[in-house]
């Protein structure tokens, strides 16, 4: 049995990673039937192998998928904006079981240029950058239904914005970030040179982080931040050679620790640690 688990795992891992290409694929082409019908017999699959195995959870879990999918092949079905709503339906009824749901969604700029399409459709007027005022009503609608539930459960939502152009002022981001308990920023020019996971920790926050952290870690985090500004404003002379040691403590405080905070912030695929062991090394690293 231990074999055939392994094979399992094997071919369910190649048939997630064909799934990711073709869900993206759909992405740019929605109701596209041969995509969907691809993707149906790859969901198929696996939920005949969690049979055969005697894995009932997983087993179900294809099941609900294949027959969703089903829907969409036979044109039951349409890939919609109310496909997001239907996300969320399926999570707050698990989350109303007293479960604790993760829910994520890419992206809801594409859920935003679906609803755009159905305003302007119906003769609304473009308002802000070619949206209609219903995509500004919409995105509160779907975003504030995660959250805790009235009695117990949750549902921690991620969800991805695509900003044009990396104008992170854009009316979708602007408006998501407003409704949101925190947003993490990834950075293009992070990412060209080389440190992973490209996140941009200035332009990033959490408003219920600090409710979840100690005071000392609180105090490192804020250190770090402070740290990491102050070498960001003077980067450009830095790397000019025109900011002379010496001329400003903080900026030399800065430069000094630069090195280790760039190192600390990166983290290869397979590297894994647990939150305290994180605030351990940042506290090593300001010491």
């Amino acid at each position: 049995m231990d074999d055939l688990l392994v094979e399992f795992l094997t071919e369910t891992n190649e048939a997630i990673a064909e799934l990711d290409v073709e869900i993206v694929k759909l992405e740019q082409n929605p109701n596209d039937p041969k995509l969907i019908g691809s993707i149906f017999r790859l969901v198929h699959a696996i939920k005949g192998t969690c049979g055969f195995l005697g894995l009932p959870r997983l087993e179900q879990l294809a099941h609900a998928a294949e027959n969703v999918l089903g829907k969409f092949r036979d044109r039951e079905l349409e890939v919609t904006p109310q496909a997001a709503y239907l996300t969320l339906a399926v999570a707050e009824y698990f989350r109303d079981q007293g479960l604790d749901v993760l829910c994520m969604m890419d992206s809801v700029t594409r859920f935003a240029m679906a609803q755009r399409e159905i305003g302007l459709s119906v003769g609304e007027p473009p308002t802000t950058k070619g949206y209609p005022p219903s995509v500004f009503g919409e995105l509160p609608r779907l975003l504030e239904r995660a959250g805790p539930g009235a009695a117990k459960g949750s549902i921690t939502g991620l969800f991805t914005v695509l900003v044009e152009g990396d104008d992170h002022n854009e009316p979708i981001a602007d408006a998501v970030r407003g409704i949101l308990d925190g947003h993490i920023v990834l950075d293009r020019a992070i990412a060209e040179r080389g440190r992973y996971p490209a996140i941009n920790v200035l332009r990033s926050i959490s408003r219920t982080m600090p409710g979840c952290n100690s005071p000392p870690e609180n105090e490192l985090v804020l250190r770090a931040r402070g740290l990491l500004a102050a070498y960001e404003d003077m980067a450009e002379m830095i790397r000019l050679g025109a900011y002379r040691a010496g001329s400003d403590p903080r900026t030399d405080e800065a430069i000094r620790y630069q090195p280790a905070l760039e190192a600390f912030l990166g983290q290869l695929p397979d590297e894994h640690s647990s939150l305290d062991d994180a605030y351990a090394g940042l506290g090593r690293i300001l010491e």
